[in-house]
């Protein structure tokens, strides 16, 4: 049995965006870092954490810069911007409001089972 999780649309972003708040990473950090966190359960392609990485830095939201892994091999690393940081903490507030509201309205009549 499968047991990832599936990822709500949208929220690509704040995982990718919280990914690099640890620090400066490359997309292969960023998906294992959120791989990590989430105990296996979140999985991304590598395309889509890419995908999102392009889409932030037009944004604003992330910047970049060339850099050298641990393995020699040439990498952009991206590190989250002020205007990230803002919308991390903007997005995170409300995605967690959701999350709270979603999960009172699902517990409503379990406790009569």
């Amino acid at each position: 049995m499968d047991d990832s999780i599936p990822v709500v649309k949208g929220t690509l972003d704040l995982l990718v965006l919280k990914a690099l708040m640890a620090g400066p990473a490359h997309g292969f950090e960023v998906a294992s870092w959120i791989e990590t966190h989430s105990d296996g359960a979140v999985t991304f392609d590598d395309s889509a954490i890419y995908h999102a990485l392009y889409r932030m830095e037009k944004r604003g939201l992330v910047e970049a810069e060339w850099g050298v892994t641990e393995n020699n091999r040439r990498a952009r690393y991206y590190r989250v911007t002020r205007q990230g940081r803002d919308h991390l903490a903007e997005e995170s507030e409300r995605v967690l409001r959701f999350a709270r509201t979603l999960a009172t309205i699902l517990e409503v009549g379990r406790e009569t089972r």
